[in-house]
């Protein structure tokens, strides 16, 4: 950060000539520096507003030394939430006991916990220096910590990380031998071995369960544990973690993984469903977006991939399209490959393939493609797919010669190199399939296949690819006439999934064809016990029925489920995330008369809150601004900024200071700073913030913390897609994203 300062004064310094008295060169940086931590650069990042007291998150309890009670409650709800990955909450409950104690090595350590790389390095320093404070148990998980996060250059051999998991362990071993009575050590230790030692993973889990029956981090780790492997031995976990702590979404996501797996679909859409609802619910109650909830986009990408799997593509993509809607960010959900946006676009794709949704994949308005390789990609292989459905093989051909176009491009980012060859494969076997060359068609579609299988075989997230190849090619083998090797396609596509739909209808279709009744009745149990919720008209069902086998629907999964029914669940919290309404603004002119948000109704707000005259990058933004007058003309916006700076001090800088369209305020108590979460509770000082409210008075993003925003073509664009929704009358226009 501060590696910039210097060219950054060189700007700043001619604007600030102009308003004010030269300073010297030290007053600048510590101007430049306001809005930041006073505490360092690790605290710059993370929550800025006190914790709150959470229910439905699991209870455990961690001793430390501490002399105030408080300290010892809220680290307790640090170390639950760590249990569950909410690394961001966490941070926040340890944050506050480093307010209440800022000398608390063990409060150090949390924070280590709740952070990743360079910041979590620089609290476990801060930890060890001030390790010989507490007992000897606690210093064994400073000890630990230290041992995983310190890396040594000089002993880096390519294996440093893998060396620092053998030391890390063998600390948490030391600690749960010296105190057998430590739950927490043990856990710890579970989850540092889950994957790697399974059965003795297991073992460990049991021991904490046996003495603690509800530990929300046993629970979670066992899941992790089995979820690739012998998923069943954690289904017990699965349906207790949810109920212990059924307000953080991870617990009620995790369980869903290991459903999928075991091709429970009911039971994982009831998992996953449940867990957006949460996390919709948090955004709500705490003013937060999509983008600041690490797991949202996954989540609600995995609840449309089981939709699917349940024949359900009404849901599946309007759940696709909630996560495309979702407000962007330049750094949170941009055009990274797993950015909600970015998921959202995947989910729609593969809805659209799996059930043949021709004329909207053609449709620009279903996917907003973006100019980055992989959409060029996917994009032209969509175009390809949904005129060979349509029947319009000359359209088909020409978008297939586009798509072999970016060959050259493709070799240069081997990430999508893979896809690329295996799309090249399958649409060159569709193709040679409708021009009648069956042979040549199978052969290639084949090859395909394998490759698609070997690149989902053993991972259980939401495939990439959008269909299983295998199930593609045993439909071809129906239509050639080859119904045994259809069986075998298709029994390759349900090795690869269990219970999935596609693969239970062709082998419903393929045994009835071959006159294995039993088998074939078997099937087709199965696909109506997992299609019971499906939604009407959906033809892998009237395929399967038109073979007027008549069986009772039956469930042979591993486990007893529900039935999903989305709207059981509403308890849970909202189906959709809305913008929320925006909190009062009560600020005054510098004429000292009042200006509230009514009187701008009908009109985008960019609501900004700086930290006054004496900021010097504050400045730089709002002359930033200023210069996008069009831009903001143009999209009906207004802009106000607000500061602690007295109505007296604002009107004496407005001589000097060159902002005709951006509306200067005063907010010399704090008091709207708090309420929009532009406030600092852990060292009292006022952050930076950029706001954007919609015309209906909503929140559609913001951004807080030591630096202002900056990226004034991000906002110009925000303030079009808002615009956009309202006029096109899309979700987005009613708030639904």
């Amino acid at each position: 950060m501060h590696t910039i300062v210097v060219a950054l004064l060189g700007v700043l310094c001619g604007f600030a000539q102009d308003a004010a008295p030269a300073v010297s060169m030290k007053a600048k940086l510590d101007q430049y520096k306001m809005g930041h931590s006073h505490l360092g650069e690790p605290f710059d990042l993370g929550p800025r507003q006190k914790p709150w007291e959470m229910q439905g998150i699991g209870k455990v309890h961690f001793p430390i030394s501490t002399k105030n009670p408080e300290v010892q409650k809220w680290f307790d709800q640090g170390v639950t939430l760590l249990h569950s990955f909410w690394d961001y909450e966490a941070e926040r409950a340890f944050r506050w006991c480093l307010k209440l104690e800022p000398e608390n090595a063990m409060v150090y350590w949390g924070l280590a916990k709740a952070t990743s790389d360079k910041r979590s390095q620089e609290f476990t320093r801060e930890a060890v220096k001030r390790k010989h404070t507490v007992t000897g148990r606690e210093r064994l998980y400073i000890e630990a910590l230290a041992a995983l996060v310190s890396h040594d250059a000089l002993r880096d051999r390519g294996d440093d990380y893998q060396r620092r998991e053998r030391e890390y362990r063998k600390v948490l071993e030391t600690l749960t031998v010296k105190y057998p009575d430590d739950m927490e050590a043990k856990a710890l230790l579970a989850l540092s071995t889950m994957g790697d030692s399974r059965y003795g993973t297991e073992l460990m889990v049991r021991e904490i369960l046996a003495k603690q029956p509800d530990h929300p981090g046993a629970h979670h780790y066992r899941i992790h544990n089995w979820n690739y492997h012998e998923p069943e031995q954690a289904l017990a976990s699965c349906r207790r973690y949810g109920e212990i702590a059924p307000n953080a979404g991870h617990a009620l996501h995790m369980p869903g993984h290991v459903y999928s797996t075991a091709g429970m679909w009911h039971e994982a859409a009831i998992s996953m469903d449940s867990a957006t609802r949460a996390e919709k619910r948090v955004m709500r109650e705490r003013l937060t977006f999509p983008f600041n909830h690490w797991n949202y986009g996954h989540n609600r990408h995995y609840l449309s991939y089981i939709q699917e799997q349940l024949g359900k593509p009404e849901a599946a993509m309007f759940g696709a399209r909630q996560l495309i809607d979702a407000p962007l960010d330049p750094d949170h959900n941009s055009d990274i490959p797993y950015s909600s946006h970015s998921q959202g676009i995947t989910a729609m794709l593969r809805a659209c393939v799996k059930y043949e949704r021709w004329s909207e994949l053609l449709d620009s308005r279903t996917i907003p493609w973006r100019e980055i390789l992989s959409d060029k990609l996917n994009k032209k292989y969509a175009e390809t797919r949904a005129h060979l459905g349509l029947g319009n093989n000359d359209k088909a051909e020409a978008a297939f010669a586009t798509h072999q176009d970016l060959k050259k491009e493709i070799e240069k980012n081997k990430a999508l190199e893979n896809v690329f060859n295996i799309q090249t494969l399958e649409l060159k076997g569709r193709i040679a399939l409708k021009r009648g060359e069956t042979l040549a068609g199978l052969s290639l579609l084949a090859q395909a296949a394998e490759k698609q299988f070997e690149t989902q075989k053993g991972d259980n997230d939401p495939p990439r690819y959008p269909e299983v190849l295998f199930n593609a090619l045993g439909r071809a083998y129906l239509e050639a006439k080859s119904p045994e090797l259809a069986a075998k396609a298709f029994g390759k596509g349900l090795e690869l999934t269990r219970n999935d739909i596609f693969a239970l209808s062709g082998l419903v279709e393929s045994h009835h064809a071959l006159g294995n009744k039993k088998e074939a009745e078997s099937y087709l149990a199965r696909l109506l016990f997992t299609a019971s919720s499906a939604d009407s008209g959906i033809k892998l069902l009237e395929r399967a029925l038109a073979t007027g086998i008549k069986v009772q629907p039956k469930d042979q999964s591993p486990g007893k489920q529900r039935i999903y029914d989305s709207s059981a669940l509403d308890s849970y919290g909202p189906n959709v995330w809305e913008p929320f309404p925006a909190p009062s603004l009560d600020a005054v002119d510098s004429e000292n008369k009042p200006v509230t948000l009514s009187e701008f109704a009908g009109k985008n707000v960019i609501l900004v809150f700086y930290l006054g005259r004496e900021c010097l990058h504050c400045m730089k933004q709002l002359k930033d601004i200023q210069a996008k007058k069009s831009e903001w003309e143009r999209l009906d916006t207004v802009v106000l900024a607000v500061s602690g700076n007295k109505p007296e001090d604002n009107a004496r800088n407005l001589k000097s200071i060159n902002l005709p369209n951006v509306r200067i305020l005063s907010d010399s108590d704090f008091v709207n700073a708090r309420r929009y979460k532009s406030y600092d509770d852990f060292e009292e000082m006022e952050l930076h913030s950029t706001i954007l409210i919609d015309r209906k008075g909503r929140v559609h993003w913001a951004r807080t913390g030591g630096e202002p925003f900056s990226k004034m073509d991000f906002l110009v664009k925000q303030l079009e897609r808002m615009n956009k929704s309202v006029e096109t009358g899309s979700a987005s226009s009613n708030g639904v994203f």
